[in-house]
């Protein structure tokens, strides 16, 4: 029987079509100074996890795997001198990677799946849980979907009876300074998911959760049409750059 031929990384396409290449490298074998680094990287991340790497180096991991033929490591810092930290590039809008040099389709689609995987795993730690007994879990959620935006997001969290999350959803999306929230159809929607509670979510774009009187005057409308039909408010979140601010905490609520 004839075997098939072993698969090595050399076996790979210098990069893909949609990719600028940043430093060319020679056709053949790829050069043992980039294959022992990968694997070193590889080791140290298996054997410590996440902890044992800085940004930079959890970055190249996962642009490896858009273009095993290119030294990684000059774009990942390229990129984290764009966005600032790993999350800010997982998070980034595609149209800004896409103006870093170096920075094609497949690296965005690389980018977006480790994202989506990100926030899939945080969402599946608070849905259907207590959210007093989760609310560390809950915020780690909201900064890691919502701190990094560019332009204003309102959510609605949902609750039942039992302060159990039963839906998180995206109510609308704004400019960098603002975002449309209509208090009727916030409470219509709890009216229709049989929701006794809810915890409203957004996030300043310019880092500082502070509330703008527009937030204080939106808050108290939902907070009266919410009563009206005997639904709680339980707090109105805003998600800086690197903390948060809860109305009921701070005493707005």
């Amino acid at each position: 029987m004839t075997r098939p031929p072993a698969f090595h990384e050399a076996s790979l396409p210098l990069f893909d079509a949609d990719e600028v290449a940043l430093t060319p490298l020679p056709a053949g074998r790829l050069p043992s100074y980039i294959r022992d680094h990968r694997k070193r990287l590889r080791t140290r991340f298996m054997a410590g996890g996440a902890a044992a790497l800085p940004d930079y180096e959890m970055l190249e991991l996962v642009l490896f795997r858009a273009n095993a033929r290119q030294d990684m490591k000059p774009l990942a810092h390229a990129l984290l001198e764009s966005f600032g930290d790993f999350n800010g590039v997982l998070t980034a809008p595609p149209d800004r990677l896409m103006a870093v040099s170096g920075v094609g389709d497949a690296i965005i689609c690389e980018l977006k799946l480790i994202e989506a995987a990100a926030q899939r795993l945080a969402r599946a730690r608070i849905m259907q849980k207590q959210v007093l007994s989760s609310w560390d879990a809950l915020l780690d959620y909201c900064h890691m979907t919502m701190s990094h935006r560019e332009t204003e997001q309102f959510r609605v969290l949902y609750l039942d009876r039992k302060n159990v999350l039963i839906e998180d959803e995206e109510q609308a999306r704004g400019t960098v300074d603002h975002v449309p929230v209509y208090p009727r159809e916030v409470v219509k929607r709890a009216l229709q998911i049989n929701a006794s509670a809810l915890i409203l979510v957004h996030n300043h774009p310019s880092g500082d959760p502070t509330p703008s009187e527009a937030d204080i005057d939106m808050t108290a409308q939902v907070e009266a049409a919410a009563k009206a039909l005997g639904i709680t408010l339980h707090d109105h979140i805003i998600i800086g750059k690197s903390r948060e601010l809860s109305f009921r905490a701070d005493g707005y609520l």
